[in-house]
């Protein structure tokens, strides 16, 4: 999620062809990562001897979680200078990493419960997607109240990893939901205004960065809520 004020600043409105080409490459950027993620999940998973190391080196596994985390950062922080090919690269090494630590949630959850899990954060996701595109109500004003949520939903989570108390993890499994379900109509809403703003006038490298940090941003809201819902259809193998 980031601020209100667009990225690029073009003097003409934008007209509603470029509109809809931005938001609908945004969706096919969004998609390609989840799928490529879906796909190093499912081949870490089938390797055993991989997996074995990668939940036994615990070194390794937050490693790999470090690395997400910059090159979140680097992307959302940087994205306005990166040339098209480095933003790209970024996102495609984001997802690729990620569907390697996803992979230990189809190591621990059975099939069954993370394509339930799977399937409602699909249809849930879409829904508030088409709300925040179809809307005319102006959802900017919950921005701030959705960041200190986040904040508080991250901190709650530290401590209860060393609580443990099931109470508080079905708590924060639906407050989550509830989190992200609003992030991913705000941050739909944030893209659906850059749209506006872009204009003719802005040259392809700009398009592609626009592109790949909604891309990145509905992403986000995409995994977390999936993370969110197997925590509550999920059963343990």
């Amino acid at each position: 999620m980031s601020d209100q004020k667009p990225l690029l600043t073009t003097a003409r409105p934008a007209q509603a062809v470029r509109e809809r080409s931005l938001l609908r490459n945004v969706y096919l950027w969004m998609t390609g990562g989840l799928a490529l993620t879906a796909v190093v999940a499912l081949g870490v998973a089938s390797n055993q001897d991989f997996t074995r190391a990668l939940v036994a080196n615990r070194f390794l596994f937050f490693a790999i979680l470090i690395a997400e985390v910059a090159l979140v950062w680097f992307l959302s922080a940087r994205i306005t200078t990166l040339s098209p090919a480095t933003a790209v690269g970024g996102f495609v090494a984001y997802a690729v990493l990620n569907g390697v630590t996803l992979s230990i949630i189809l190591l621990a959850y059975a099939r069954a419960s993370v394509s339930t899990a799977l399937f409602v954060s699909a249809g849930t996701f879409a829904g508030m997607s088409l709300y925040a595109v179809t809307t005319k109500r102006d959802l900017s004003r919950f921005g701030t109240y959705l960041i200190y949520g986040l904040w508080g939903i991250l901190i709650a989570s530290l401590v209860n990893f060393f609580l443990r108390s099931p109470a508080v993890h079905w708590m924060l499994s639906y407050l989550g939901v509830a989190l992200f379900l609003g992030l991913t109509a705000y941050d739909t809403q944030v893209i659906k205004r850059w749209s506006q703003e872009l204009g003719d006038s802005a040259g392809e490298a700009d398009y592609i960065r626009l592109s790949i940090l909604g891309a990145l941003k509905l992403y986000l809201d995409f995994i977390n809520l999936f993370l969110f819902f197997v925590r509550i259809f999920g059963r343990r193998r």
